[in-house]
Parts: structure tokens; sequence; C-alpha cells
């Protein structure tokens, strides 16, 4: 099969871990920009990215690039562009979203209008007609302008990535999928090691743990845009893919993976959750305050996503949280703790510096990532 550029977006911050993630599926990376890693390979590496990839947030085709100061110049480089070879004589197609940073075209709308009539007109050359009645599949456009510099993407995934297809009942402000299994790859923590997330809230942080422990891949229940397309990507290369998926999966793996929460139906709402991910047997899930945040053994992971405040009445209340969390980490022997919130005051509360701080973003909230690290376990290379 022909090679094709496919771009992956992911958080901002995050790129190493997704071109590790790629790198590892055995593709070959040929871009690494803030927010997205862009891969070369045919169409079986499209539908193994989508299916595999935990940190990505969706898979583009990379239709082309050009620069363009003006709306013409955005015109005419969208029409140079083949879409005839993707959208078929019926396709819905339309621009889906627009970004653009420190570049003359700006306006979001704009873009997304004058592309929109640009694909038109190419279209209607290809095929003869003046009206696309656009009744068949969905063909999203995105489009990113950086420095007047345009790079236009056919999305295949539809929904963002972040959506296995397991999380039908959430908290008040749960963390994305693919952002809690980025978290998790950017710790030591591997299957057979001890997790615990004393704020577990819908259990993300726990089925994405597991699921990485047992090889399921992220993907495989879930329904891509481009499955929607059998004339570029036959059903045969998704079969293909979910196959390889299946058969690469441990679900009797042991684990040691656990997951509290105060609140009770939270709990219940996790236990739900991993049971729709597969993962439930492997998944320890517990009412506990975090006051009670205790265990009999070492070298231990505290990965946590806790309140941020909008759930508290009262900082102060907040402050005392992670005083808490702060003491029972420091009861605990040669564990490691990974926190992600917001708070500013954070380390102050929890009593002691973190060995490493990496800002992420969850959504549109500026986070931090407060690393704290235990030693290695004895005779452990990690």
């Amino acid at each position: 099969m022909e090679k094709t550029e496919y771009i992956v977006p992911c958080h901002f911050g995050l790129e190493a871990v997704l071109k590790r993630e790629i790198t590892d599926l055995g593709l070959e990376i040929t871009c690494v920009e803030d927010g997205r890693v862009t891969f070369a390979g045919d169409r079986q590496d499209l539908c193994r990215a989508n299916i595999f990839l935990r940190s990505a947030q969706r898979v583009l085709i990379k239709m082309g690039s050009f620069h363009a100061e003006t709306f013409e110049e955005l015109f005419q480089g969208t029409k140079a562009l083949p879409w005839e070879k993707y959208i078929p004589e019926d396709g819905k197609f339309r621009v889906a979203k627009a970004a653009s940073v420190k570049s003359k075209l700006f306006s979001p709308s704009d873009i997304q209008s004058i592309m929109k009539k640009a694909m038109v007109e190419r279209m209607k050359g290809v095929y003869h007609i003046d009206w696309f009645a656009e009744n068949g599949a969905d063909y999203p456009v995105r489009v990113f302008i950086k420095k007047d510099e345009v790079t236009v993407g056919l999305d295949t995934s539809g929904e963002s990535l972040h959506k296995r297809g397991y999380r039908k009942l959430t908290a008040k402000a749960p963390i994305a999928e693919n952002l809690a299994a980025a978290l998790l790859m950017l710790t030591p923590w591997r299957g057979d090691r001890i997790l615990v997330d004393p704020f577990c809230g819908s259990g993300t942080i726990p089925i994405e743990a597991a699921m990485m422990a047992a090889h399921i891949a992220p993907g495989k229940s879930r329904h891509f845009t481009a499955q929607d397309w059998p004339h570029v990507f036959p059903d045969s290369l998704w079969k293909k893919a979910r196959e390889e998926a299946e058969s690469m999966e441990t679900p009797d793996v042991e684990t040691q993976i656990q997951g509290y929460d105060i609140d009770e139906e939270m709990v219940s709402i996790a236990r739900a959750n991993a049971r729709l991910a597969g993962v439930e047997h492997l998944i320890h899930f517990q009412q506990r305050d975090v006051a009670q945040l205790s265990h009999a053994k070492k070298y231990g992971f505290i990965l946590t996503n806790p309140p941020y405040g909008e759930r508290l009445s009262e900082k102060e209340a907040l402050h005392a949280l992670y005083r808490t969390l702060g003491e029972r980490y420091q009861a605990l022997d040669a564990w490691s703790m990974y926190v992600i919130t917001s708070y500013e005051q954070a380390e102050n509360a929890i009593g002691r510096k973190a060995d490493k701080n990496r800002k992420l973003y969850n959504g549109m909230i500026k986070t931090y990532f407060y690393q704290y690290m235990g030693p290695k376990p004895t005779g452990s290379k990690r």
C-alpha cells in the first residue's frame, strides 16, 4: 500500500508520550509540533492508530499544507487539494473546526466558509455537477493555521478518541480518558505494580491503568468515521486491526489497582464503567475517605486527580484536603505520588515541593502535574 501522512493531535505538553506510542506501533514519525505528531503509514496503519493509540485525540489524513495570508490564497490552496481522492459525489463534507494562531487569517467562521466554497468548486469540476446532495457518509475537515502556514486534515476518527465507549456515567469534573492514560505513561508504573487513586470519581484512572495492564486496546469497541468510507478503508482493514488487538489481550493478568472515593454513588458509577470496559475484575473499588489512605506494601504509586475547588465551597477546605493527602502519602513506605490539579497551593498544602512539575491542560483548565518520586524497588531497573 502507498504511504500517506497522518496527523495525530494530542494534549499540549504530551507530544513526547504520543510520539513514543506511535513509534511503539512500528510507525515512522515525520514531524512533531506543539499539540500534534505526524507519521507516515499505509491505510492499515491508519486503522491501527485509531484503535491502539491511548493518548491521541484523533487521527487525520493530511490533505496538504500551504501558505495563506489572504482569503484568496486560502481558497486557491484549499481548491488545489485532492478532495475527490476520499470524498465521493454524495459525501457530506464540512470544515468541522478551524484554529488560527499568530496568523493574518484568524476568524474561524470565515475560514470555514471560504474552505467549504473551495472544496465545492474543486469537486464541481471533478464530478461535473453544480449541486451536491451531501446525503452520504460524513467527511469532517479540520484546519490549523500557524504563522500563516495552513495544514488541512480529514478526520477519520469522528468522536474524539478519548471516548472509549465505557464511560456512560461521569463525575462532575472527570479527567479525559486519553489524558489519564498519558499521565500513567509519564510515570514508571507498570501493570504488576501497586496503583491507588484516592479520588477516583467515575474510575477513569484505575480503568485506564487496568486496560493498559491487560493490553486492551482503547478503541477496539468503538466506531470511527472512516469505517463509513469502505471505498478508502475496507472493512477488512478494520477487522484485521481489531483481530491484532484481541490477540494481544491478557485479561487474566494479576493487578493491584485500587480506586477510592468518599462518595458511595461515585464508587458505584466507577464499578459500572469498569464493567463496561471489561476490567471490573482487575480493580478494587471502595468507598473511603482520603484520611483513611494506607497500605501495608512498599513501592506503590498514587496517581490522582483531586478536586480543584469547584466542588468545595471554601479554599480552606481545599487546603485541608491536600494537606491530608500529603500526610497520608508521607506515612506510606517508599511510595511515589503523582497529582494533577489546578490548585496552585497544592505543594504548600501537601507539605513538600514536588521532584518534578509539568504544566498540562485538562480541557481548558491549566493544571500542574506534580511528581513525587519514591525509591526504586530493590533489584529493579526502573
